[in-house]
């Protein structure tokens, strides 16, 4: 790992992509970058090891959340956060609000709780919990003006995960890669958006930097409460999706 070689690609990629960090924010992802490499030793949190991929397929990934016109303002929760990635870059460059990472791997919640720790995050709460069964706990049902997932499940499988934490007139937003088989997915979740009193807002493509390939966020409103019958119990909404 060369974490020069990250800080470069980050500082002259996100000028070209009119993402505006401050020299401090920079720093604090070059720390969390050299986290995740440590800890990726010991357990897997990511395959992407090269320091371009690094800093295009995950950090820049990330930092892209910031041009789909939510101001992030009031809490928000990233849904299986796995290493970080979007829950840490969002609290760290993004907002100051309340982020909440949650993650059903005990081992990957304590590597968050010492990113949070060595990052002095002190708007970062961490998880260790199912999205299936947290969304039922009246103190996160609902509750949360935005959330986000990546690389989770597929739509109307995430919907269901996500769509219960997030309160009337927030947002949830689904980072996926290839733009045809996001538009794949949107139409195949059409059922789940209904059911579950959501409204497709905005579909956001990108190319990444460098060649790396494609990039789309789906961002959705809550328009009404969920019912209470969702989340379906675990397992449940993977195997027979909405």
């Amino acid at each position: 790992m060369d974490i020069q070689v990250i800080k470069e690609i980050i500082t002259k990629e996100c000028a070209v992509l009119d993402i505006y960090l401050t020299a401090e924010q920079v720093d604090l992802m070059m720390h969390f970058a050299k986290l995740v490499f440590e800890a990726n030793k010991r357990m897997n949190l990511t395959r992407i090891t090269s320091n371009e991929e690094f800093a295009v397929k995950h950090l820049i990934d990330c930092l892209l959340l910031s041009k789909v016109g939510c101001d992030f303002k009031g809490s928000g929760i990233d849904v299986g956060s796995g290493a970080g990635f979007p829950g840490v870059v969002i609290a760290g460059c993004i907002t100051t609000s309340p982020v909440t990472l949650l993650d059903s791997l005990e081992k990957r919640v304590n590597f968050l709780l010492q990113v949070k720790d060595k990052l002095n995050l002190t708007n970062v709460e961490c998880v260790h919990a199912r999205a299936e069964d947290l969304a039922r706990d009246k103190n996160y049902r609902e509750k949360f003006t935005w959330a986000t997932a990546r690389a989770v499940a597929p739509l109307p499988v995430l919907l269901e995960y996500c769509a219960a934490f997030v309160e009337v007139g927030g947002y949830f937003l689904a980072m996926k890669g290839n733009q045809n088989r996001a538009d794949d997915e949107i139409s195949d979740a059409k059922n789940a958006i209904k059911v579950l009193g959501l409204e497709l807002i905005s579909v956001y493509k990108f190319e990444l930097p460098l060649n790396m390939g494609e990039r789309t966020i789906i961002k959705l409103k809550k328009k009404s409460p969920i019912s209470r019958g969702f989340p379906r119990k675990a397992g449940i909404p993977s195997r027979k999706p909405l």
